[in-house]
């Protein structure tokens, strides 16, 4: 549903995306809000964070002798001001709607189960994201930008498994030839699943792993408990390429450890109700939660509340969620029509 054939050729693509609008208000985001100067006094204030973006995705598929070839990309447009605290832009202006640049999000190429390209980090897609609430990093959950070669493996009895060389990004890219590695399996059936993720960051040596249960006990309501622990010898707050010190590629919570629950209630055809609540070994804490709802096919209004709170929180000192306080609060209001 959805393809139509290239003409003169046998493969099948399908064109796709969104256009979303959100607004916030108080701190969101990475919580430290959005700034402005006064235009008349030039003193520094709160003000709206809004941001428009267009997404555009092509799927391609085709029938081989060695499987069924596929394609998938994802370009993402975005226009708005930025939340990042103390940003000026060229030209010496604090947090102006403007611009902000074209990302590639994903462009791979899969044949049978062999995918390679640009994906997000197995890290998180195998054994699934925290919610289905916007702001699901308010503890983050791993890194996602990545160059991959990976192999998915499907037994049919709900076994799955597979196997990601990753280069990682920004100052997590890898430091050699030496890829960074995910492993995960997954058991599913009827009532849920349970998965478990393993990475190797070879750039500090370091191993993280997470385990996820996801229940359905009833029709309408779907629950999900995630659980990590990552190593941290070789992490410190002296080392150049980790801002806030302790984080990698994919232990970016602070400590060893950190949980994740939360699920989504679906109250009638056109609504439901998301929440998420995230803690870890820093005593950094986040809530999350939202409505979500469908006015037309295609177009949905979401309305969210956020709230985080910085466990070791100095003001004089960068944060984890560059917070500029201890406990922030913070709200959105996204509408989607998607396509």
């Amino acid at each position: 549903a959805g393809y139509f054939y290239i003409p003169g050729t046998e493969t099948c693509l399908r064109i796709g995306g969104y256009i979303r609008y959100d607004i916030g208000v108080g701190d969101v985001g990475s919580f430290d809000g959005a700034k402005a100067f006064d235009r008349e006094d030039g003193d520094e204030q709160d003000t709206f964070y809004k941001q428009a973006r267009f997404t555009f995705k092509t799927w391609t598929g085709q029938e081989t002798e060695l499987g069924t070839l596929k394609t998938y990309t994802e370009t993402r447009f975005n226009f708005g001001n930025r939340n990042n605290y103390g940003y000026i832009n060229d030209d010496g202006d604090l947090n102006v709607a403007e611009n902000k640049g074209i990302s590639l999000n994903f462009a791979w190429i899969q044949l049978g189960g062999l995918r390679v390209g640009k994906d997000e980090s197995a890290f998180d897609t195998f054994i699934g994201y925290a919610g289905n609430v916007i702001q699901d990093t308010l503890v983050p959950y791993g890194g996602f930008d990545t160059n991959v070669v990976q192999y998915y493996f499907d037994a049919g009895n709900g076994f799955s498994a597979v196997v990601s060389l990753e280069e990682g990004y920004g100052p997590f890219t890898i430091d050699s030839y030496v890829p960074h590695v995910v492993g995960g399996v997954k058991w599913t059936q009827g009532w849920g699943a349970i998965t478990g993720v393993i990475a190797y960051d070879s750039a500090y040596e370091e191993v993280a792993g997470k385990v996820r249960l996801d229940i359905t006990p009833m029709e309408n309501l779907s629950l999900f408990i995630m659980a990590g622990y990552g190593t941290d010898d070789n992490y410190t707050d002296d080392t150049w390429a980790i801002p806030a010190g302790g984080r990698g590629m994919y232990k970016l919570w602070e400590g060893n450890w950190a949980v994740w629950g939360g699920g989504t209630y679906t109250i009638n055809e056109k609504t439901s109700f998301n929440t998420q609540i995230s803690y870890d070994e820093g005593e950094n804490l986040g809530v999350a939660a939202n409505i979500a709802y469908d006015i037309v096919p295609g177009l949905t209004i979401t309305a969210e509340v956020d709230y985080v709170h910085v466990g070791e929180f100095d003001p004089l000192e960068p944060n984890w969620t560059n917070a500029d306080d201890e406990d922030s609060f913070g709200g959105l209001l996204r509408f989607q029509r998607s396509f």
